[in-house]
Formats: structure tokens, sequence, C-alpha cells
């Protein structure tokens, strides 16, 4: 299994946003995708889930999902989270992975008396580490916790994809390093693609890195091969991209 980006271009009006890039992701990798405001990395995600129109080709597996409807991807095993949290604040933990976890169930077994946890909620809760906050309201959790059962419920839909974009944004160096942990734990059989600006976190949880620049790959490869790179040095990794751009 393998995620194929081959000459993927958007356009919005006379912009280009996204020009003839190609990439690819494969799974046992937590794969960086980064580049300074204005490079086309969310916008570059945005195309692969269907939130943006693309052109070009994108693979899962070998067959093309560009251009599929959103919902279509989702259920193909792509799943996004975005830089807020979209979770039901309103709702336990458990209720928000009920509800991701109903994408594979019937009506009736949703509408049904649960009299069991479903294996697929207990793996997520255990890999996320959010299973001593089943009942708690999710709108009570900490922002990196939000972040987490966000990454759960794409787990309990049996997402083979995860893009996540700025996972890390506005949390504690606690909540940093168990997210990383957990993207790494959760990239043994899954694609993972990482978009973020913290350089400080690529260079510790990265396997793989892709840069981009204006909306094109400026280069690819190892933390310490992108950091040997006198573009890498001087655009991303100086004292700009330090000081969070």
């Amino acid at each position: 299994m393998s995620l194929d980006i081959s000459n993927l271009s958007v356009k919005f009006g006379s912009f280009t946003a996204v020009d003839g890039v190609s990439f690819q992701v494969d799974p046992g990798q937590v794969h960086f995708l980064i580049g300074a405001n204005g490079a086309g990395k969310t916008t570059c995600i945005d195309a692969i889930s269907g939130l943006a129109p693309g052109e070009g080709s994108v693979k899962l597996d070998g067959k093309e999902i560009l251009g599929t409807p959103v919902h279509r991807i989702a259920r193909m095993g792509v799943g996004r989270t975005f830089q807020t949290a979209s979770v039901f604040e309103e709702l336990s933990v458990l209720q928000n992975l009920d509800i991701a976890c109903g994408l594979h169930r019937s009506l009736r077994s949703l509408l049904g008396i649960r009299h069991s946890i479903d294996p697929r909620i207990e793996h997520a809760l255990e890999v996320t580490k959010l299973g001593d906050l089943l009942n708690v309201q999710a709108g009570a959790l900490s922002h990196g916790q939000k972040q987490w059962l966000e990454i759960a419920m794409l787990l309990v839909q049996d997402a083979r994809v995860l893009m996540l974009d700025e996972p890390v944004a506005g949390m504690s160096e606690e909540e940093r390093v168990a997210t990383g942990e957990l993207l790494s734990a959760v990239s043994g059989n899954r694609i993972v693609l990482v978009v973020e600006h913290d350089m400080d976190f690529m260079r510790r949880f990265a396997t793989f890195v892709t840069v981009m620049n204006r909306g094109t790959i400026l280069t690819e490869g190892t933390v310490d091969e992108i950091q040997a790179h006198k573009g890498v040095q001087s655009i991303y990794l100086g004292t700009a991209a330090g000081a969070g751009e």
C-alpha cells in the first residue's frame, strides 16, 4: 500500500497554489510535508482528501482517488484532521467514537442499545491513551486531548491514510511529545502525512520529509538530508523557521 501523488496541480482562478507536485508516502513512515506559509502544503492535502479541485493523479494502493467526492474518499480510508479539532464537544469521548465507528455500522445497530464497546473503539482508546477519559465531555478535554480524540475517531473508521494539518499547534511540550509518539505508533501499518511548521517537532519525529516551496517540491529525504540542503537551511530551518513562521 502507498499513496502516490503525481503531477498534482491546484489552481484558483489564475493563481496556481500547487504546481506539478509528485511524491510518495508509504506505511511505516511519519512523513512530514513542510514549507513556509503559502508553500501549498495544506492545499496539497486538501486536494488529496477531495476538499480542493486538483489535476494530475493521486492513487491509493494503485486506485485513482483524485476527483472522487469527499465522502467516498473517506470511505476508501483517507482521513484528515485540521488545526482545530473537529469533535462533538457536547458529547463524551465514548459518544464521539461511537458516532465515528458508525461509518461501518448499520443504522439499526447505531439506534440500538449498546451491550459492549466495539473492539475498534477499545483499540483506539488504548493507542491514544484516552481510556481514562471515556465518559468525559469532549469540550472539557485539553487541546492535545481533542487532537488525540480526532485521531482516535479516524482509527475506529479503519482509516488507512492519516493526514494531519499542524497537529501540535498550541500544544504543551508534554502534549507535543505524546503526539509524536502517537504518530509513530500508528504509522506501522498506516500512511501518515503531517503538515507542520514546527521544525523541532519535525526533527524529532519525522522519518521522511518533503519540502515545498511556492507550490513545488524543493527537495525531500531524511531529516539529516533535508537539513543539509542549502535551500532548506536558508529558507526553512534558519532563524525565521525557529521563531515559528
